[in-house]
């Protein structure tokens, strides 16, 4: 789906923990997720700690959108 999105000019941040397959279908920005179940967090830390987290990584895919080229982060 990411790739199609790029081909349309909309350019996208995949956060996956699952970068190899990321990787493997072409997707251009890739930011590395916490776990397959909590992507974005992690159930068993702080709530203000998950929510440091989550910020974290939705910064990063932010940051990977500024770049043109192929990142994974």
């Amino acid at each position: 789906m990411t790739t199609e999105m790029e081909k349309a000019g909309i350019p996208v941040a995949q956060i996956t923990p699952m970068t190899l397959v990321a990787e493997t279908v072409g997707s251009n920005r890739i930011v590395r997720g916490r776990s397959i179940v909590h992507p974005l967090g992690d159930a068993e830390l702080a709530p203000d700690e998950e929510q440091e987290l989550r910020r974290t990584l939705v910064q990063r895919a932010l940051d990977a959108l500024e770049n043109e080229g192929r990142t994974t982060t």
